[in-house]
This record gives structure tokens, sequence and C-alpha cells, in this order.
């Protein structure tokens, strides 16, 4: 009997302890819970690193600068209007003092100033645009105060003044032959018909008629092929920044430059 007596003490104690244990373990784990539940703390937004700026490398393109550039498009007086855009390339570097200001394969832009078509019984025909914007290979835009100084190689037109005015040449010439080969079928005509006094006549009246078709005739249209070179000059200085000029293209292909 006091066998039995101890083993029920033990497991009475045994029981004990395990329900003790067991009223404690909700509580840890409500408290482990709640440390879960609680708040995080937010990542640190990562801020863009200042870079120092490079300082502004201050350079100019002088007035009266020339630049040699590539026509991208025909132009003509014909179907020309005022305020049409220009498109041309630099096909030449410039630089000054060993500094490059104007790569070849610079884009430069303008717009058509003013026109004058070739009138019927006097007039030739004329056309004047500016220059208005340079666009380096990589994007770098500057704002360009530029006139066509000359167009070298230009035939049957001329520079009529300095602000670039392009004229077509005199058609004295064509219009003399116009009538002298209306007088010649004239007179072979009346020579058919009536001898040597109907060829004076006929020649006579082609004459007449030539010098008709001359004078009401209107002259040629200035033209202006894809490709003509035509010599900028720089009409007041630009200032650029000379740190833009070396810059990386924006694409490959405006790179691609053929001189020809």
């Amino acid at each position: 009997m006091h066998r039995w007596g101890r083993w029920s003490v033990i497991f009475g104690l045994g029981f004990g302890m395990a329900a003790t244990s067991w009223a404690q373990d909700p509580d840890q784990n409500k408290d482990q819970n709640k440390g879960d539940d609680s708040p995080k703390p937010a990542l640190e937004e990562r801020k863009p690193l200042d870079r120092p700026r490079r300082p502004e490398n201050k350079v100019s393109i002088p007035a009266g600068a020339q630049i040699l550039l590539r026509l991208e498009h025909a132009i003509t007086t014909k179907s020309a209007k005022i305020g049409d855009p220009i498109y041309a390339v630099t096909t030449f570097p410039y630089a000054v003092d060993g500094q490059m200001l104007v790569p070849a394969g610079t884009y430069v832009q303008g717009r058509i100033s003013a026109i004058q078509r070739p009138g019927r019984v006097k007039g030739r025909a004329e056309l004047l645009f500016h220059f208005t914007t340079l666009i380096y290979p990589n994007g770098y835009t500057v704002l360009l105060p530029g006139a066509v100084d000359n167009v070298p190689g230009m035939e049957h037109s001329t520079m009529k003044n300095e602000e670039g005015t392009i004229r077509q040449d005199s058609d004295k010439g064509h219009d003399v032959a116009t009538a002298a080969e209306a007088a010649a079928t004239g007179g072979l005509i009346g020579a058919a018909a009536g001898g040597l006094k109907g060829a004076g006549i006929g020649g006579a009246g082609g004459a007449v008629v030539g010098t008709a078709i001359a004078l009401f005739s209107r002259g040629k249209d200035l033209r202006l092929e894809q490709g003509t070179s035509i010599q900028m000059v720089v009409q007041r200085a630009i200032d650029i920044d000379g740190n833009r000029i070396a810059g990386r293209p924006l694409r490959g292909d405006l790179q691609r430059y053929d001189p020809q």
C-alpha cells in the first residue's frame, strides 16, 4: 500500500507539470506571433549619386565663319513656297585653334525667306533662304544665324547680293534663238508657197511670231539639285558648349556620312 501511494504522488507531480507547461505555451506563442506581426523597418530608398558636372566649356563659332554644306533635297522656284524647310549636312569639319567646333556630318536646318518666279516679259527667278539650326550627331542643338555665301559649281545662276539671294541667269540668248528659229521656219514656208517674195513675207511673219513667243513665255525657273554644294556664312558669333560637341551620338546612323 505504501508503494502505491509513492507512485500516486509521482504521477500527480508529473501531470501537474505537464498541465502547467501546456498552459504557458499558448502565451509564449502569442508573444512570438505578436513579435512577427510588428511592423518591419522599411528599406531605405537608393538615391541617385550626385555626380559632379563638368564646368561649361564655352567656345564660339566666330561671325564670318564659312562652312561647306551639301543640300539634302532639290529646291525649285516652280514649286517652293516661303517658309518651306531646308535640310543640309556639313561636308567638311570646321575647327578653330585645333578645337573642333562643327564636325562633318552635322545637320543644318533652314527656311526659305523669299522666292520669285521668272516673269513673262521681264524678271528672273530668285531664291533666298537662311539657316537657323545646327544639330550635332549627339543631338546637341544650337540656334544658328546663317546665310548662303556662295554656291560652288553653280551653272546658269549667280549670287545677287550679300544677303544670299540666288538669281537665275538671263534668257536673252534663248529669246533671240527662239525668234531666229521662228523667222527661219516662216521663210522656208513662204519660199515654198511664193518664191522669194513669199520667203520675205514668211520670214518677217515668223520673226514676229518668234518674238511674241519669247516675250510671253515665262523664263526658266531656278533649281538647286539634291547634293548641291552650298557655302554657308555665319552671320554673328555663336556661343556653344565645347563639352557637348564631342558627346556620344544618339544613334549610329547619324554618323553615316558619305561626301559623294
